[in-house]
């Protein structure tokens, strides 16, 4: 009985060193060979080109574009082929570096993230707001400007207050109906006092501007009367008028209409005191 080795012990050891084991490329070709395929059927199922196969093949990786696709064309050609695509991707790192770092997740969301876009003033918005400020303001100033009263005043010298006349209003029905009273113009001349000098202005025929100063030659008025308006001054002793259109005018002094033959557009520089009407 031999002491000595054993036939399994005398078999010699199977060399698995770097050297010895299959490139990547070559493995790659060796189990599509075995499994009876060809490179257009390799790319036709995996969907990768058939010059990346080809280059694959030979070990050449730069068609790849990169290590991440070439380690996802390795694993896919390794898996239909049959082959465990773990030490092959584990060689490639090996061999190219190692494998790549992840991508941050952060810069990723960053990048993909929807920034809001950055607007300009929207001028059509404000020129609408303007436009109805506007309006508004127009408005505003019409409805103001008929609110308005558009009656003049009669300027009276020495204190002399306006007569205003008032409508009564029946209380029940079987109040008496007002009687009409007389023209305001003539009641107010009538009334005038005998001891002042009175003069009445009227635009009867258009408009005329006239100018009214007291005995003491203090501007009672100065403008012009439109067509329709009146003016009544007193003065203790006189009254001095200037009528741009003495044509367009009508004039009562203490009472007494003044019958005149004053042409339409003449100037007439006029006086009138106490008494009986007279132009000075």
């Amino acid at each position: 009985m031999s002491i000595g080795n054993s036939p399994e012990d005398e078999r010699p050891f199977e060399d698995v060193s770097e050297e010895a084991r299959p490139s990547i490329g070559r493995a790659l070709q060796q189990a599509r060979m075995a499994a009876g395929l060809t490179v257009d059927d390799v790319s036709t199922a995996t969907r990768v080109r058939i010059a990346v196969v080809h280059a694959i093949e030979s070990d050449d990786f730069a068609l790849c574009g990169g290590d991440v696709y070439a380690r996802g064309h390795i694993r896919t050609l390794a898996r239909f082929v049959h082959l465990d695509p773990a030490p092959l991707l584990a060689q490639y790192d090996a061999q190219h570096g190692g494998r790549p770092a992840p991508t941050p997740a952060a810069p990723l969301f960053e990048a993909e993230r929807i920034r809001p876009e950055r607007r300009g003033p929207n001028w059509t918005a404000a020129m609408v707001a303007a436009i109805v400020v506007v309006i508004g303001f127009v408005g505003f100033t019409v409805v103001k400007g008929g609110d308005t009263g558009t009656g003049s005043e009669t300027p009276v010298a020495e204190g002399s207050k306006p007569s205003s006349t008032k409508t009564a209003s029946p209380s029940n029905g079987n109040s008496k109906p007002t009687e009409p009273k007389p023209d305001p113009t003539e009641s107010a001349i009538a009334a005038a006092p005998q001891d002042k000098v009175t003069v009445q202005v009227s635009a009867v025929g258009g408009r005329s501007w006239i100018s009214a100063k007291d005995h003491n030659g203090r501007l009672l008025f100065d403008g012009l009367l439109k067509q329709g308006e009146s003016k009544t001054f007193q003065d203790s002793s006189k009254i001095n008028l200037v009528l741009g259109d003495a044509g367009a005018i009508q004039l009562y002094v203490n009472g007494k209409k003044i019958e005149s033959d004053f042409q339409p557009g003449s100037v007439e520089r006029l006086t009138y005191t106490k008494g009986d009407p007279q132009v000075g």
